[in-house]
């Protein structure tokens, strides 16, 4: 069978961090034969070439080379890339991961479009990826109508006959930045680059020990030089104009200006910044012209100008006055509506913790004059914001807590200019969500987890995230959970800080079956079980009911419908054969997905006694007993032993074959 990818995968010292690479090339969704891995050892002095080497001599479809230290990622590479036979090859690093699918998605999708470049959809573990540019699937995307330039990275899928033909190959050598290089050529040469946005393929992790190679300080005048390198390939392979002033943008954006801006700054030692910043004055006179810098929004302008003039000390007091800057959404709405969460909010900006208010009429930041002092400047981006409310922009994302992955909601949203007095206003977003538990994760269904919800704002010269609260007190909205989509969604808010969450198909006591009385059910010989719930269900659903002998632990099942009824609430319903049920206590119990892979079974706080002349008792169970209950704490305490143990064994059979 020939190999459909190749993936290369440089190691250098990552000790126990690799076994989560490892896990994810193994349990690709891709037949074993259909690809390979490669694990290019660049001299290690830990435990992990003896560890690659166990792992090839189990798998066949992984090889391992063991080469002298290169001093960086490049040369590791490119011994891949000689080494490799896959008709693809897909760059990881050793202390990141796959999704189970991502091979398999990503071929397909290459395949299908003709791509050259492959662009998965990354989630950060505590590392910041794109966000824009995986709002939506790009089946043929360029610099030019698309953010491709925000994806620097390596872990990129690559044709290799486009390798072969382009001699395309990673700077070597102790450097930086040799991604960046690669990358932009990759970009500018292919015939076509495509951006699959609907399935997490590549997770970007921080180490617990913050150990990754991009978290480490860098000395500036070797950082920079490399930066020009990737500068050059952009002149090198566009025109003068618009295009390239864009390509170049980024750099000057990401590199230097985001660098010198707001806590970034300030958490730096002074004598680092003031070398960061000599450095960058040099890049920006020299390779910066007229065209970049007016395209960046106007603090990004402001900060540009007083690099290019050297004004470092009017630059700290800009970050200084920034870092008070960040953006606060409070829920106002939660609700259930026709199967969809509606979530209704409002956001604007803060300074301080007190609302940030903006002149009414002012003169806006100018395209590259730096402003006088931090007040002038305060006044520029104040009198932009107003002027470009009407473009202010709001988003709900819902991230997975477990791996970040993070997807954007369909949001409506109106604006309000609140009047605040001397000639000033509050610009404030009013928008609501609709969150389809069925379509969330980019067009499909959230997966069982704990989703939390941020909020995404835009406005003037910012674009900054937060979390959608807190709310405190009774009156903030506090819907049940619903049925829908075959799944359980309990929305929620968090115990710690009361933020706005969802919990997906995992909640138990959270969803309130555990309050219900005998006069919420009914039952008769002539009637069947009928039980109120406090859950929603947009319409009428298939249910399982088991009844569980409390003597003997014998077990009935009978299939029961739930409806919607008065509120929010619903109507569970299902036959039971009460003559059959006589001389004996039943314990209830409701499956409210009986299709699940893993249908749960949640216990209802009832106990049903059929009559042996005929109809029905339902009462609470009995509280247990103090023996009973210390029992229960020793099953706890022995099932939590038990997980432990399991979880260490599981975790070195991580590597183990697919089945």
């Amino acid at each position: 069978m020939p190999v459909k990818v190749s993936v290369i995968v440089p190691v250098y010292n990552p000790g126990p961090y690799i076994e989560d690479c490892v896990a994810s090339v193994l349990r690709q969704s891709l037949p074993d034969d259909e690809y390979e891995v490669i694990f290019v050892d660049d001299g290690s002095t830990d435990a992990t070439p003896a560890r690659l080497d166990e792992l090839a001599a189990e798998h066949p479809q992984i090889t391992v080379i063991h080469q002298p230290n290169s001093g960086w990622s490049g040369k590791p590479r490119n011994v891949g890339i000689a080494a490799s036979r896959g008709e693809f090859v897909m760059f990881v690093d050793n202390d990141d991961y796959l999704g189970d699918e991502a091979l398999e998605r990503m071929y397909e999708y290459g395949v299908a479009n003709k791509a050259d470049v492959i662009v998965g959809k990354m989630a950060g573990k505590g590392r910041p990826v794109p966000v824009e540019l995986f709002r939506r699937n790009h089946p043929r995307a360029t610099v030019g109508n698309a953010p491709l330039i925000d994806s620097l990275t390596p872990h990129k899928m690559v044709r290799r006959a486009f390798l072969e033909r382009t001699g395309l190959r990673f700077p070597e050598g102790r450097r930086r930045l040799e991604d960046h290089v690669f990358v932009t050529e990759a970009y500018l040469r292919a015939d076509n680059v495509s951006v699959l946005s609907d399935y997490v393929c590549y997770y970007h992790v921080k180490r617990g020990d913050a150990s990754n190679a991009g978290f480490q300080p860098f000395e500036p005048v070797g950082y920079f030089k490399n930066l020009r390198e990737a500068l050059d390939v952009v002149e090198r392979y566009t025109e003068p104009g618009p295009l390239r002033d864009r390509l170049l943008r980024r750099w000057l954006r990401v590199e230097i200006v985001d660098r010198m801006s707001g806590r970034r700054l300030l958490g730096l030692p002074d004598d680092y910044r003031r070398q960061l910043f000599q450095e960058m004055h040099k890049v920006v006179v020299e390779r910066f012209g007229p065209g970049v810098a007016p395209g960046l929004r106007p603090g990004q302008r402001i900060v540009a100008a007083l690099i290019r003039d050297g004004r470092y000390d009017d630059l700290f007091a800009q970050a200084e006055w920034e870092a008070g800057i960040g953006p606060r959404a409070v829920p106002t709405g939660v609700e259930w509506r026709d199967g969809t969460l509606r979530v209704s909010f409002r956001a604007e900006y803060q300074h301080g913790g007190e609302p940030l208010t903006f002149p009414v009429d002012g003169e806006g930041t100018p395209a590259a004059t730096p402003p006088r002092d931090l007040d002038q400047a305060v006044a520029w981006l104040g009198a932009d914001a107003v002027d470009g409310f009407e473009k202010a922009t709001v988003d709900l994302v819902l991230r997975d807590r477990a791996s970040s992955a993070s997807f954007f909601q369909p949001v409506e949203v109106t604006r309000e200019r609140v009047p605040a007095g001397d000639g000033r206003v509050r610009l404030v977003l009013h928008a609501t969500a609709g969150v389809d538990a069925g379509t969330a994760a980019g067009g499909t269904a959230l997966h069982a987890g704990l989703w939390d919800a941020y909020v995404r704002f835009g406005l003037g010269g910012w674009t900054k995230e937060c979390r959608l609260g807190p709310v405190r007190g009774p009156d903030r909205p506090t819907p049940p959970a619903g049925v829908v989509a075959d799944r359980v969604v309990l929305p929620y808010w968090t115990q710690q800080y009361d933020n706005f969450s969802l919990d997906v198909d995992r909640a138990g006591k959270a969803l309130g079956l555990g309050r219900l009385t005998p006069e919420d059910a009914a039952v008769s010989d002539t009637h069947p079980l009928s039980v109120a719930l406090p859950l929603y269900v947009p319409d009428r659903i298939a249910v399982l009911v088991r009844l569980t002998n409390a003597a003997t632990g014998e077990r009935r099942q009978r299939t029961g419908t739930l409806t919607p009824a008065e509120g929010t609430r619903s109507l569970l319903e299902a036959g039971v054969p009460l003559r059959e049920l006589r001389g004996a206590a039943w314990r209830l119990e409701v499956c409210l997905v009986p299709q699940a892979e893993a249908p749960r079974f949640l216990p209802l706080p009832l106990v049903l006694r059929p009559g042996r002349g005929g109809g029905a008792l339902l009462s609470r169970p009995a509280a247990p007993g103090p023996v009973r209950r210390l029992v229960r704490r020793a099953r706890r305490v022995l099932g939590a032993v038990l997980r432990g143990t399991a979880s260490g064994a599981g975790a070195s059979r991580a590597t183990a074959r697919k089945g």
